[in-house]
């Protein structure tokens, strides 16, 4: 089904409190239960019925839920049987909490989920999270668009055992030179590193961060040329992001134009 046009199975209005047979699929963000959204955590709150990620989902986010909330984990699940679950549940009245890790919209079958709930005409509303690319600029205190230096960024991932489109490509996506943040590429780090060389300079920075903003969080700057031997070093093969930018080694005289004083717009006048 066509999700823009599945009609009754949105919800009727944002933010709202969970009512009886909706699904909130809801982000929680890199990791620290203090990065989750009020609306996200309002959410779970008010569960009651939480079906969560368990293995990329800190226990201490679903905690959050009522003692009486059925939590289901679903790290051994398929997509069919976690559907089937919330599916079960909403059509029983309850409220349902699909909790994903980071924001639901990158990289977590939002699309098939929402299809499956339209088709059942089950209302649904999507909470976006705090996603680890944005939790690792701020952990650094880094910019990733920097004036007359950076200003793209893009999210990707290496192909893998899923495949991605050729025309996006690691190799063409760093024909860009832009803020590159790759998630799900670690165990493929190797490859990756090389088609980055086709492009950025070896010395370009790259940002190494596994589990951002949980407990155990590590977190480095390297340069390209040294991005597989740090990985590798550390054994790292899951939730781990790099990202890949000038902007990590910006020039300390950087200065946005949008905050010039010679510069005008609506609501301030430029110098004269």
């Amino acid at each position: 089904m066509d999700v823009a046009n599945a009609g009754p199975a949105t919800a009727d209005a944002p933010g709202r409190e969970p009512a009886p047979g909706q699904v909130w699929i809801v982000g929680a963000g890199p990791g620290a239960p203090d990065l989750l959204t009020l609306r996200a955590a309002r959410a779970i709150e008010r569960a009651e019925v939480l079906v969560w990620t368990d293995s990329l989902v800190a226990p201490q986010i679903a905690a959050l839920a009522p003692e009486d909330c059925e939590s289901i984990r679903t790290s051994t699940l398929t997509l069919e049987q976690v559907m089937e679950v919330v599916v079960e549940r909403a059509r029983a009245g309850r409220r349902v909490v699909r909790l994903h890790d980071g924001d639901p919209c990158l990289y977590g079958a939002l699309a098939e989920q929402l299809c499956r709930l339209a088709d059942a005409e089950i209302p649904v509303e999507v909470v976006p999270g705090l996603s680890a690319y944005q939790a690792t600029a701020a952990a650094l205190q880094a910019e990733l668009t920097i004036p007359d230096l950076v200003q793209t960024i893009v999210l990707s991932r290496a192909s893998g055992r899923t495949g991605t489109p050729e025309r996006e490509s690691i190799e063409r996506l760093a024909a860009l030179q832009a803020s590159l943040c790759l998630y799900l590429s670690a165990r493929h780090v190797e490859e990756v590193q090389a088609q980055l060389l086709l492009h950025y300079p070896a010395d370009t920075p790259v940002a190494i961060g596994y589990r951002v903003s949980w407990p155990d969080q590590w977190l480095t700057v390297v340069p390209l040329s040294e991005m597989a031997q740090v990985s590798r070093e550390r054994n790292l093969i899951r939730t781990t992001l790099y990202v890949v930018s000038p902007a990590l080694k910006a020039p300390g005289n950087a200065r946005s134009k949008l905050y010039s004083a010679g510069h005008n717009h609506l609501f301030r006048g430029g110098a004269e």
